[in-house]
């Protein structure tokens, strides 16, 4: 019987698992769980429209897949096809959410196009099953369909792979 329910419960969380060529299911951050940096809420039906890089890091990491950040930013892709979006996970860090709140203001002077969202409950590790206490790289295309993802430190062979993956799709 314990086999039984361990399966279940396996099959269940790979089931939530994010997957390459498919629409994610529709999660929401916002009130308790967090939101964008407005104030207002955020769900990931909002990754349709345009080609969008999802970063959703530990703030102990955040600076793991900056040159990744840098790559992108330097390539000025057009805005009207493709965004970013930087999801802060909140939960997995001792630091003080003040210092965390005036580092994401930084962070928008750099990167004044990128969606901030604070993820307070660690909605999407639970949610999609991403790595927690991590730098995870999620890149969907126009129809909300991941087409990349990377748990950790992009490679500088990776990030010029990601920059033609992003050419590719628009």
């Amino acid at each position: 019987m314990k086999k039984i329910v361990l399966s279940f419960f396996l099959l269940l969380e790979s089931s939530m698992a994010i997957e390459l060529g498919k629409v994610p299911i529709t999660v929401t951050i916002d009130g308790k769980n967090g939101g964008k940096i407005d104030g207002s809420g955020w769900e990931s039906s909002m990754l349709k429209g345009k080609i969008h890089t999802l970063f959703y890091v530990d703030p102990d990491k955040r600076d793991l897949n900056n040159p990744l950040a840098d790559a992108l930013k330097a390539k000025k892709f057009d805005r009207k096809k493709v965004n970013s979006v930087a999801i802060i996970n909140l939960a997995a860090t001792w630091l003080p959410n003040v210092f965390i709140e005036s580092k994401l203001k930084e962070k928008q002077k750099k990167f004044p196009h990128t969606i901030y969202v604070k993820d307070k409950k660690k909605v999407l590790v639970k949610q999609w099953n991403l790595e927690d206490d991590n730098s995870d790289i999620l890149i969907f295309d126009q129809e909300g369909k991941l087409i990349y993802k990377k748990f950790g430190k992009v490679s500088d062979e990776e990030i010029k792979d990601v920059i033609v993956l992003i050419e590719k799709n628009l």
